[in-house]
């Protein structure tokens, strides 16, 4: 019964570990959030890794690899 009962939680769960990727950059982003967006900009088998900041400066934008990448509500890691 455990059994069943793990396996059917891994099953709910498992679109959980998909890695979301954005058409367009958000319009408002939190102060060291990040989030993924696939663009033109980069190369293929790349995504564009968009870092909020405070205050006037800018944002900070770099290409990624697909599957290296890692977007985080809190903190860049």
């Amino acid at each position: 019964m455990r059994g069943l009962l793990a396996v059917v939680v891994l099953l709910v769960a498992q679109p959980a570990f998909a890695q979301t990727y954005l058409k367009r950059e958000p319009l408002l982003l939190r102060a060291y959030a990040s989030v993924l967006v696939q663009t033109s900009a980069c190369g293929p088998a790349h995504v564009m890794r968009v870092t909020g900041s405070t205050g006037a400066r800018p944002r900070k934008r770099v290409c990624v690899p697909i599957g290296v990448e890692r977007a985080s509500l809190g903190f860049v890691q």
